[in-house]
């Protein structure tokens, strides 16, 4: 029993270390915005496209960056629910 417990938190570490490498990326508004977020639900890039970066629309830009980040998050820990459902 001690022995199946140590290969749980072995693999749990394992896995760990693949979130935080691994990454999903979503987009919004066609994609004129981007986010790429790790397993570890940290954003890592973010990418505007120019042609949407417009003074007089700024709560639409905001809106966008908003969107694509919430779905990277939201995908993200999808990704990371599903690999901890295949380790139990």
């Amino acid at each position: 029993m001690l022995r199946q417990a140590q290969q749980l938190q072995q693999q749990m570490m394992k896995l760990q270390q693949e979130l935080e490498s691994a990454t999903v990326e979503a987009t919004a508004g066609g994609g004129v915005v981007k986010a790429v977020v790790n397993g570890k639900m940290k954003i890592e890039s973010l990418t505007i496209d120019p042609e949407v970066v417009t003074p007089e629309d700024v709560d639409m830009l905001q809106d966008l960056v908003l969107a694509a980040a919430n779905e990277g998050l939201e995908k993200a820990q999808q990704m990371a629910s599903s690999r901890m459902s295949a380790l139990t």
